[in-house]
């Protein structure tokens, strides 16, 4: 450090390029107690027993447990993964890197998918979902409206919603799940009337639907709707407020 105290660099790459010469000399000087240089040192000792590094990178491996839902998809970092539907209920092994999601059943791979951090996200393979529906005879789209249609008709418009929003039914089960058992902790009612509230709101997710019970908005009146102030002045200036659309 003492030789670079008084000169002055402009740039980190000068600096670098300076101390890579000073490295150079310090590592060829001679050793005071020991023969030879720090180079000759390393060339002797280090250098015979290295080895090659391994041709990829280390990359880090997430491994976990994790369970198969009713929609034969598993969760990672709030991501979903179909596996083999005939996997339903059963315990995986899931391998979690940078680039792959691979899935085991008992030491035998089953799935291997592109690794996704879309959070709420599908990856699903058709080649997975069952022929025809059969797997679903228990869990339909039409099951999921019945339960609904028992807690009232907004109950029932909201899963309607749900399932409309997916690409495959199956990928909004596991949200129509959640939705309608919100019932047993708040009552059939409430539900009802958070549908109802949700629907007006404009709200479009579960767990909004759920933050409306917790705060009991759901035994509020809805808020009325704000009059446009602005679509009664008229002005050259004023492009009004369809002038976006």
């Amino acid at each position: 450090m003492a030789r670079l105290r008084k000169e002055i660099f402009f740039s980190l790459r000068q600096l670098n390029l300076k101390i890579q010469e000073l490295l150079t000399d310090l590592n060829q000087r001679q050793m005071k107690k020991l023969p030879g240089s720090r180079r000759s040192q390393f060339e002797a000792i280090d250098k015979p027993v290295l080895k090659p590094l391994p041709l990829q990178p280390y990359s880090y491996t997430l491994v976990k447990q994790v369970k198969v839902h009713i929609d034969y998809h598993v969760e990672i970092e709030k991501h979903y993964y179909s596996v083999p539907h005939t996997l339903i209920k059963q315990k995986l092994e899931a391998h979690a890197t940078g680039q792959l999601v691979t899935l085991y059943h008992q030491g035998v791979q089953i799935a291997v998918h592109p690794r996704s951090y879309r959070v709420g996200g599908h990856s699903t393979i058709d080649a997975h979902m069952p022929i025809g529906h059969q797997k679903q005879k228990q869990w339909t789209p039409e099951r999921f409206e019945s339960w609904a249609r028992k807690f009232g008709q907004s109950t029932e418009q909201f899963v309607i919603q749900l399932i409309q929003a997916k690409k495959h039914p199956e990928q909004s089960y596991r949200a129509c799940m959640g939705l309608l058992s919100l019932s047993k902790k708040f009552s059939d009612k409430r539900l009802e009337a958070a549908c109802y509230r949700a629907l007006a709101t404009g709200v479009n997710r579960v767990n909004q639907v759920k933050a409306i019970l917790d705060k009991g908005l759901d035994k509020q009146p809805l808020p009325e709707k704000q009059p446009d102030l602005l679509s009664e002045i008229e002005h050259q200036n004023i492009r009004g407020n369809n002038y976006y659309h």
